[in-house]
């Protein structure tokens, strides 16, 4: 496989090393299986247990952080508390969690809170909050691959869409038919619309938005609105919080199922890859996808398969202060040739998933990995993982 490298006039990758201490603090949600993984391979490294800084007190301003900690940043999702403090004051008397709206609130939150992390002093980031923003902003994210020579669906842009009127016309001008309504700041298929218009005006999306008393709420059933003034209403809803559109693009199948990559790009180089596999338009797993096979689509690849794998780290090299990204590549039919959906901050979440045969995690776990690229000894084989039971949140 090739290593790539950011192109001309790219910055050079930031090299995060532990400190001579091997301890770290972990910005997370206490307990949350994110943290409790890291601090799995932390231990079977060797390594001190990870301290945890909660994600409260952060945005409740009450943390301390000593000076010469180096931290590394988890995702605010699955903690209703945090979520609350997030985008309560958005939706006000009507915050429930299962509620859509509320993304662009969180989204200034949550980088402001980090903007205050990197003016600490004498405290180190593992990651760029930065970074982190632009990933948390698909409009911007997609600009970046783009100009970046990354290959990424084609999007609408100029303007905000401001509604359903609005976007209908946009996509007629620009001859879009099928297409992808995501909300900029989204995660996990949070509000996510898959749009079709047919040769003789029928309408159809696809969404796991629920529509009840004019407020949106995630479920975990995919359902399919045809009914224009349902469709618009969903779009105007969504559309304060910001848009992004970008077409559907087809994918390829295994065993006769859609299928894309999320590939685990650890400082540089693709070390974790799972196929997954959905009869809908998202493959979300929590939204009835499933994982596929990783060797079936080696196979259907064939000689293409590292050049999917170099188009996530692509991907990841236009993010060079980030030690870990999660990319999710998008092979079209074939297998052949692939466009990259999104980059994740946060898209490190795949319990007992070792590396690559053959690469430099092969053996690790998506945590042990990334200790290994900071200098830890990595443990002999993936660690022994205390997972606490999910609760399903949209971020």
């Amino acid at each position: 496989m090739t290593t790539t490298t950011p192109g001309a006039g790219a910055p050079a990758r930031t090299r995060h090393r532990l400190p001579p201490s091997g301890r770290l603090t972990v910005l997370g949600n206490p307990g949350h299986r994110r943290v409790t993984l890291f601090a799995d391979a932390a231990r079977a490294a060797g390594l001190p247990e990870p301290a945890v800084l909660p994600w409260l007190d952060l945005l409740r301003g009450t943390h301390r952080l000593p000076e010469g900690s180096v931290l590394r940043i988890e995702s605010p999702g699955e903690e209703e508390a945090v979520d609350a403090l997030l985008r309560g004051p958005a939706l006000g008397s009507g915050y429930e969690p299962t509620r859509v709206e509320g993304g662009a609130a969180w989204y200034a939150g949550v980088t402001a809170a980090l903007r205050t992390l990197a003016r600490a002093p004498g405290v180190r980031l593992l990651g760029d909050p930065e970074e982190i923003a632009v990933m948390f902003d698909k409009r911007r994210a997609h600009a970046l691959l783009s100009a970046a020579g990354v290959p990424v669906p084609r999007a609408l842009g100029g303007d905000a869409v401001t509604g359903w009127e609005d976007l209908r016309v946009r996509l007629d001008a620009a001859g879009l038919r099928r297409v992808f309504v995501k909300p900029s700041h989204g995660s996990s298929a949070s509000g996510v619309v898959a749009l079709e218009f047919g040769p003789r005006g029928q309408l159809r999306a696809t969404t796991s938005v629920e529509l009840a008393d004019g407020r949106l709420h995630n479920s975990l059933r995919v359902r399919r609105y045809q009914e224009e003034r349902q469709v618009a209403e969903l779009v105007d809803r969504l559309a304060p919080d910001g848009l992004h559109v970008e077409q559907w693009v087809p994918k390829a199948s295994q065993s006769g199922r859609s299928a894309d990559l999320r590939v685990v790009v650890v400082a540089g180089r693709a070390t974790h890859a799972v196929v997954r596999t959905s009869a809908r338009p998202m493959t979300n797993l929590h939204l009835g996808g499933a994982r596929g096979s990783l060797e079936l689509a080696r196979e259907a690849a064939g000689p293409a398969w590292p050049d999917l794998l170099e188009t996530a780290e692509r991907a990841a090299a236009c993010f060079p202060g980030s030690p870990m990204v999660g990319v999710d590549v998008l092979p079209t039919a074939g297998w052949r040739r692939a466009v990259v959906g999104e980059v994740n901050a946060f898209g490190d979440l795949l319990p007992r998933l070792t590396g690559l045969p053959g690469g430099p995690a092969e053996g690790l776990d998506t945590y042990a990995a990334q200790l290994a690229a900071l200098g830890a000894a990595p443990a002999a084989r993936a660690p022994e993982q205390t997972i606490p039971p999910r609760t399903e949140q949209p971020r």
